[in-house]
């Protein structure tokens, strides 16, 4: 599935864009609230009209689904050394070439993963205290993006390590002399729901595939404090599910 992308914006420029981190950083200002807030992104720019006119936008409440016998994920992560972004909007892990996931045969490389508070994915109306979306691609640019689901409990090692960098300042990589393995953010369980979706910011551009981890892992209240302290609210709105349906896989 090819990215629909914003008439105004190419192809590999959208992908490289989302790879970096800087797709948040477009000239039109956008937010999460007020007259730039998600209901508005649509008229900000014609870059953005596809956030109002799209018919498989991002996020969904998941309140139904077809379960189906098809392929696991295969997640094959290395280590990475941090490199970390507060580009704005999010704050967004940048990891190093050589770790992907394979589904349904094809192969897809782990770009980036950033983060939103609450969750922008509900699970039959419950909405999450933070998600990380990891964020895939594979060669053609075709982006796939696993999203996991966290919820206040138990501490989690790898988040407090990567929130105890968070950067001071913003649009600005920052590298830290950690190395982490984003397979250790993953449930035990990867049960998945799987959808046809968008980028959840602007410009919203269609052609992403979705791939929700149905069970949710856990994170310390004060480690979900440490992200929270520099986004209380960075998440948009469930959209429409119009005539999609969501597949689960077992």
């Amino acid at each position: 599935m090819k990215i629909t992308r914003s008439a105004a914006i190419p192809l590999f420029m959208l992908i490289a864009l989302v790879v970096s981190g800087q797709e948040q950083s477009h000239s039109v200002h956008w937010s999460y609230d007020g007259e730039n807030g998600p209901s508005h992104w649509g008229d900000l720019s014609s870059d953005f009209s596809t956030c109002k006119s799209g018919r498989v936008q991002s996020p969904i409440d998941i309140t139904s689904s077809v379960a189906v016998d098809i392929a696991p994920i295969t997640f094959v992560y290395s280590p990475s050394q941090l490199k970390i972004i507060d580009n704005g909007h999010t704050v967004q892990v940048n990891y190093q070439s050589g770790s992907f996931m394979i589904i349904g045969g094809k192969r897809y490389e782990l770009k980036q993963l950033h983060f939103h508070h609450p969750s922008e994915e509900q699970i039959n109306g419950k909405s999450y205290d933070l998600v990380a979306h990891f964020v895939h691609a594979d060669n053609t640019g075709r982006l796939a993006v696993v999203a996991v689901l966290f919820t206040k409990g138990k501490s989690n090692p790898l988040i407090k390590t990567i929130f105890s960098y968070l950067p001071k300042s913003k649009g600005k990589e920052e590298t830290a002399d950690v190395t982490f393995n984003a397979a250790d953010m993953l449930p035990d369980s990867h049960h998945y729901f799987t959808f046809p979706g968008s980028l959840t910011t602007p410009p919203c551009a269609e052609g992403v595939t979705w791939f929700v981890l149905e069970t949710p892992t856990t994170l310390s209240s004060s480690e979900l404090t440490l992200f929270t302290k520099v986004y209380p609210h960075n998440a948009r709105p469930v959209q429409p599910l119009n005539d999609r349906k969501v597949l689960s896989v077992r």
